[in-house]
């Protein structure tokens, strides 16, 4: 039976601290454990790029393990093997000396076989009068034992990062699709509005995206290309509001004109509700369905890439922080207050915008307050921008997540 301890490597290769403490590792490891060996190859082949090994490290790992004459690796049956070279490189598909001696030396700074050295260097094996092997030199399976449940885990983590990758790729995909056909309607059907510099956005989004991208990557050229759907879909929906109330107001118009003074009246809501508390005096059904229209026009951003994009307001959360957009909004009471941006100003922000976009707006404030002379002022113009449908909070959020982006490459 083999027993865990501890050697030192034959010839120049130098013993380590890391080798020592790591064959004390798996001489400390519970004994009496059992785990299927293709099981646990196929979960190394599955995190293999966490370890930085190549496939033919791999084919080496497959050719000992076809080696060991059990199909579990106990370690009460021994777990060294102690084939040549010249019988590993058949295994191994016949790879070359020198590259089967690279890559075992790869298996071993893995942490995924270790090297009981004879005192020769060689590789062989005692064996009893029974034919029982009582002492082997070659290569130690013992860390795959030892490590099978890390493995697994491993492995299982790979598999989701890959899932997530995957659907972020498809979920790009069918943004930038969408993106690319709105822009090619609007442009083609004579749609009201600067789609050239929209084109030009969609085009920056792209040209910043890069041709091998890892999965946060994506996920950032991901935020970039849905908030231009965003801003784009707005665009063409408050036009198609638009252009139904002017469609709708000439009938009205020759009603009235065609009736007596007290047929007006049947136009005018009936209570102060309906008539809505921040309207001035005087005529106001046109206005209330004008400022609804804008209001519900402005569609709320994902909160997600709102927090990506003015990373500072997290630090007003009712916690600390913010996973929701009820927390957003009492962190923005926050800030207005420590801006010094008055509740008049704040209230006429929320009725124009609506609750969750003022709250995005103050975000986008505090982001850039050091470069703003009075928030109030500051956010007083947006308000005005907004009901006459001058403004829109993407642009801001955009140019905040490139701003961020580009500070964190500089950072990086």
């Amino acid at each position: 039976m083999q027993t865990g301890h501890v050697t030192t490597p034959f010839g120049r290769r130098p013993a380590t601290l890391a080798l020592v403490k790591g064959q004390l590792a798996i001489a400390a490891s519970t004994p009496g454990t059992r785990v299927e060996k293709w099981k646990v190859f196929r979960d190394v082949c599955e995190s293999r790029e966490r370890f930085g090994l190549q496939d033919r490290a791999l084919a080496v790992l497959d050719a000992l393990l076809t080696f060991y004459p059990d199909a579990q690796l106990d370690a009460e049956s021994g777990l060294v093997v102690f084939p040549s070279n010249a019988q590993l490189s058949v295994r191994a598909h016949g790879i070359t000396e020198s590259t089967l001696r690279r890559q075992l030396g790869a298996l071993v700074d893995a942490g995924l076989i270790q090297r009981r050295d004879s005192p020769n260097g060689k590789r062989y094996a005692h064996r009893s009068r029974d034919g029982e092997i009582e002492q082997a030199y070659g290569f130690d399976l013992s860390p795959l034992l030892a490590r099978a449940a890390e493995l697994a885990l491993l492995a299982q983590d790979v598999a989701a990062e890959r899932m997530r990758f995957r659907r972020a790729k498809e979920a790009l995909t069918i943004c930038r699709r969408d993106v690319r056909k709105l822009i090619t309607a609007a442009i083609e059907e004579g749609a009201p509005g600067n789609w050239e510099h929209v084109e030009t956005m969609y085009i920056g989004i792209l040209g910043r995206h890069p041709r091998y991208p890892d999965r946060n990557q994506v996920e950032a050229t991901l935020d970039e290309m849905e908030l231009l759907r965003a801003e784009v879909i707005n665009l063409l929906e408050m036009q198609s509001e638009t252009k139904n109330m002017h469609g709708n107001a000439i009938p009205n118009d020759r009603h009235i004109q065609n009736s007596n003074t007290e047929s007006i009246n049947e136009f005018e809501p009936s209570s102060e509700k309906e008539q809505g508390e921040n309207l001035p005096e005087g005529p106001r059904t046109k206005n209330a369905v004008l400022a609804k229209a804008k209001v519900d026009s402005i569609k709320s951003f994902p909160l997600g890439m709102v927090l990506r994009a003015c990373p500072q307001i997290a630090d007003y959360g009712p916690v600390g922080g913010i996973s929701h957009w009820r927390e957003l909004m009492t962190a923005a009471v926050v800030v207005r207050s420590m801006l010094g941006v008055s509740p008049s100003a704040y209230e006429e922000a929320c009725n124009s915008m609506g609750p969750e976009n003022a709250a995005v707006a103050m975000a986008c404030i505090l982001e850039r307050s050091n470069f703003i002379n009075s928030a109030g002022g500051y956010l007083r113009d947006l308000t005005k921008r907004s009901e006459h449908g001058e403004f829109s909070l993407g642009p801001m959020l955009m140019a905040l997540l490139k701003s961020n982006a580009e500070g964190s490459l500089r950072a990086g």
